[in-house]
């Protein structure tokens, strides 16, 4: 017997065991997790082992990790320039990651089962249930179905015209990767790109900043929305009403406000700044794309080390708010904040709860928002702590206080998964890029999915009693 079939009997039964013990005893939010921890192994595995990636050296492991981490958190963050270390088939893989970790693995795997008339497991069906919670009137399965079709007929439509765009600029055949590549990480808000200056030299080109928007728009308000805009335009066709749920009506409003806010502090912030050297119409086309790109996706026309400290910190709130529920946009969500806010103002008009266009928002809902936003503030805070340890420690005295806006601008970057810097990731130390790829991990999982993953299996029957009150002094 050959040492290659024991081997393989050996993982063989190891597989068997893992789905007979390991595989049915996850939890939804530990079998969401661990998916994108196997798929990040692999992508690391890959990077370092595959051969013809690399023009030069291949990447330490923990380059690897970090740079396979960035791809599937869609992220955008890098250690080293993609456009000149790594090779097509480099470049190639990953962008396989991308669009693996944008969809996600589970959603790959739903969709390979269904269309082999499969079952899903239990946990999987409840994992893929709670992302429909907000819009019951639809049906999860076709909205998860849906999905895969969204991304790849955008993505194909933004290819296309990138292409058409880079034509006159890179020719017939050098613009077609880079039309392929940029569509697919701008709808998955990865921020990756095959060229040294991310879309600098594009900054004078109107078709390709309103093409790669676009895709960051769609790729950040949510599946969910996407369907119900199209149930929307059927319903027209057909005459009949249709309302819009308020997770929908949350998401378009807030999308439209920080774009339009964003769009109108940074042109005012960077005016005479990084635009001074454009057109009035190249400045406000420009103005309005640091708006759109900070909301996870991580392109940028302008260098933010030499931004303003002002548009800087704009930047790093939008960062930190992101996109929507139910996309692949990472960051607090519009909804999120939407509901701090409703909360904030129903209290000021004297509702015991949060209140919007004659609906009720859920007690339970809303503290899941609140609890959402304590922990991405805590996370943030302790990170950009470390950073200030780690990256901060030999930095001369009348200079750190100008490099603490960078840390600041690297923590919220990482942790939602954005992928602008100003200039910092590739100096950063291995206790920093460490922390770094934690960030992004959990960025994309989501704290309180992270939480849930760690927490035991067994659901704790809700109570039928409370304790006694006891208040506590506080302001």
């Amino acid at each position: 017997m050959t040492i290659a079939t024991l081997v393989w009997r050996a993982v063989h039964r190891l597989s068997r065991v893992a789905r007979r013990y390991s595989w049915r005893n996850l939890t939804a939010p530990q079998l969401f997790v661990v998916s994108f921890l196997i798929l990040i192994g692999l992508g690391t595995a890959g990077l370092r082992l595959l051969p013809g990636l690399y023009n030069g050296t291949p990447l330490s492991w923990l380059d690897s990790l970090f740079t396979a981490t960035s791809a599937v958190c869609v992220t955008g963050l890098t250690i080293v320039d993609t456009a000149t270390y790594f090779t097509v088939a480099g470049q190639a893989w990953l962008l396989l990651l991308i669009q693996l970790g944008g969809l996600g693995m589970l959603s790959f795997t739903t969709l390979i089962i269904r269309a082999f008339g499969g079952r899903l497991p239990m946990q999987h069906e409840l994992l893929s249930r709670s992302v429909a919670e907000a819009t019951p009137h639809l049906d999860y399965h076709k909205v998860l179905r849906d999905a895969v079709v969204f991304t790849f007929v955008f993505e194909t439509a933004g290819a296309t015209l990138l292409y058409l765009c880079w034509i006159p600029r890179l020719g017939l055949m050098d613009a077609l990767w880079p039309a392929w590549f940029h569509s697919i990480s701008a709808f998955c808000n990865a921020g990756f790109s095959t060229f040294s200056d991310s879309l600098m030299q594009f900054a004078d080109s109107p078709g390709t900043l309103m093409v790669v928007m676009v895709l960051i728009v769609v790729g950040g308000i949510g599946f969910l929305t996407i369907e119900e805009i199209l149930e929307w335009v059927r319903a027209r066709r057909q005459t009949r009403v249709f309302r819009f749920s308020i997770h929908t009506q949350l998401v378009l409003v807030m999308t439209a406000v920080l774009i339009v806010g964003g769009w109108v502090g940074l042109t005012v912030f960077e005016w005479n700044v990084s635009l001074a050297r454009f057109s009035v119409v190249d400045r406000l086309l420009n103005g309005l794309f640091m708006s759109i790109t900070p909301r996870t996706a991580g392109f940028n026309t302008i260098d933010y080390g030499q931004a303003t400290d002002s548009a800087n910190f704009l930047t790093i709130l939008l960062m930190s708010i992101g996109g929507s529920p139910g996309s692949i946009a990472g960051g607090l969500k519009t909804t999120t904040v939407a509901l701090l806010g409703l909360l904030a103002w129903s209290r000021l008009c004297g509702y015991e709860v949060a209140v919007l266009n004659g609906r009720t928002i859920p007690e339970e809902t809303v503290q899941r928002a609140v609890g959402l936003f304590v922990l991405m503030f805590g996370v943030v805070t302790v990170a950009i702590f470390v950073y200030t340890t780690t990256e901060l420690a030999w930095v001369a005295p009348t200079t750190t206080s100008s490099h603490f806006l960078r840390v600041m601008f690297e923590a919220a970057s990482a942790l939602n998964t954005v992928g602008l810097s100003m200039g910092l990731t590739p100096e950063l130390s291995e206790m920093g890029r460490a922390v770094t790829i934690g960030l992004m991990i959990l960025g994309r999982v989501g704290p309180l999915t992270f939480a849930a993953a760690l927490a035991r299996r067994h659901v704790i029957a809700v109570r039928k009693f409370r304790y006694a009150y006891e208040d506590v002094a506080i302001g």
